[in-house]
Order: C-alpha cells, then sequence, then structure tokens
C-alpha cells in the first residue's frame, strides 16, 4: 500500500496544533502558511521532492 504526504496538509496540521498551544502566534503562523503555500503553489510539488 502506497501512501502520498503532501506538504500543505501537514503545514496546515503543524500549524493548527501551534495556534491551539499558543494562540499569540496566530497571526505569524498564519503569515508563514500563506507564504509557504504561495511558494509551494508557484514552484509545483513536483520539484520540491525530486
Amino acid at each position: 500500500m502506497n501512501m502520498h504526504l503532501s506538504l500543505a496538509p501537514l503545514v496546515a496540521l503543524i500549524a493548527g496544533i501551534l495556534i491551539l498551544l499558543a494562540p499569540r502566534l496566530l497571526n505569524y503562523i498564519v503569515a508563514i502558511y500563506l507564504i509557504a503555500i504561495g511558494v509551494i503553489g508557484l514552484l509545483g510539488t513536483g520539484h520540491l521532492l525530486r
């Protein structure tokens, strides 16, 4: 059985956990998440895995 792990859901999960643990980090976590998703979208996930 093959399991494919995407980067975006993993980043979202980590961000959600950090927000629950430290709500004051919300602005920074959202900003970092949006930047990461933007970079992933521009580069494409195929380029990051090779």
